[in-house]
């Protein structure tokens, strides 16, 4: 073999080995997938809830640790039991498994608002998790009585 087809067969060597390790390492990391995310349109100001589904694809359990958006510096992990809503430092996103945000239930607050959006809007909202990285979701404003899982009134 010539210098130049070693160097050749050396990067391709290198760009194998490069590859098949950072395969190895995003196989251990966990998948996060969310749907369905909503707000409703907010009354005022001064807060809104955001909904959504939050589903973990890895064998590994993780953790909805918060989350951020350039509409509030204030958001808020809320989880609810008999029928009290209280601020948590963080959910359990169980491994193959998924963590439902829904009305009357678990959610995100966005408290203080820096405006109210509109029907038909998008917020975005970066959701942190504990080993997931960083997930943006895009939440589309909806009716305020509208609900994700009864989208048709009773």
């Amino acid at each position: 073999m010539n210098a130049r087809t070693t160097r050749t067969l050396a990067a391709a060597l290198s760009l194998t080995a490069a590859l098949a390790l950072s395969g190895c390492s995003g196989d251990s990391e966990p998948k996060i997938a969310v749907s369905g995310a909503f707000m409703p349109q907010p009354v005022s100001d001064k807060m809104a809830g955001a909904f959504m589904v939050i589903k973990n694809n890895a064998e590994t359990a993780d953790k909805l640790t918060g989350a951020t958006s350039p509409l509030s510096d204030d958001l808020q992990v809320h989880e609810t039991k008999d029928q009290k809503m209280q601020q948590v430092q963080s959910m359990d996103v169980p491994a193959n498994g998924e963590l439902r945000l829904e009305r009357g239930g678990n959610h995100i607050m966005l408290m203080g608002l820096k405006s109210t959006p509109k029907v038909g809007d998008k917020v975005t909202v970066e959701l942190r998790f504990e080993k997931a990285g960083p997930v943006k979701v895009e939440l589309d404003v909806k009716e305020r009585t509208y609900n994700a899982q009864n989208s048709k009134a009773h």
